[in-house]
């Protein structure tokens, strides 16, 4: 009586007339990820509000020249800048960023897939907080 190994799927297969020849290899995809830089400034922008996309009017500027500059969240970095733009959109809105934003996020170097995984982790986020709150 012959024995035959059920534990190895090659074997497995080849006991019931199945394919054993190996699935060819692909390269792995890579996950879409930030810099803990990059985490630090979605994770602040959570503080920002929508009026800090806008550029200081004359008043403000006037009034900050004559009483000293007020703190300025803008990045001096573009790219971060981007970044810090869709995070604040994502925290206060979700997912209805202005396609202008968007584009300018994907024209500094990030790509489709870092925007979804900033707009599911402030999602968590988002989610997370309103659950505090309501408790």
């Amino acid at each position: 009586m012959a024995y035959r190994s059920f534990t190895d799927p090659f074997d497995a297969l080849s006991a019931i007339g199945g394919d054993t020849s190996p699935a060819p290899r692909t390269a792995p995809a890579t996950l879409p990820s930030l810099s803990a830089l990059e985490w630090s400034v979605v994770a602040h922008a959570a503080g920002d509000s929508l009026s800090s996309l806008r550029e200081p009017g004359r008043v403000a500027a006037a009034l900050g020249a004559l009483f000293g500059q007020r703190h300025d969240p803008r990045r001096a970095d573009t790219r971060l800048e981007a970044l810090r733009r869709v995070a604040v959109l994502a925290w206060r809105d979700g997912y209805s960023i202005p396609p202008s934003e968007l584009r300018a996020f994907l024209e500094a170097g990030f790509s489709d897939e870092q925007h979804d995984l900033v707009q599911e982790s402030i999602g968590r986020g988002r989610s997370a907080r309103n659950r505090r709150l309501s408790a």
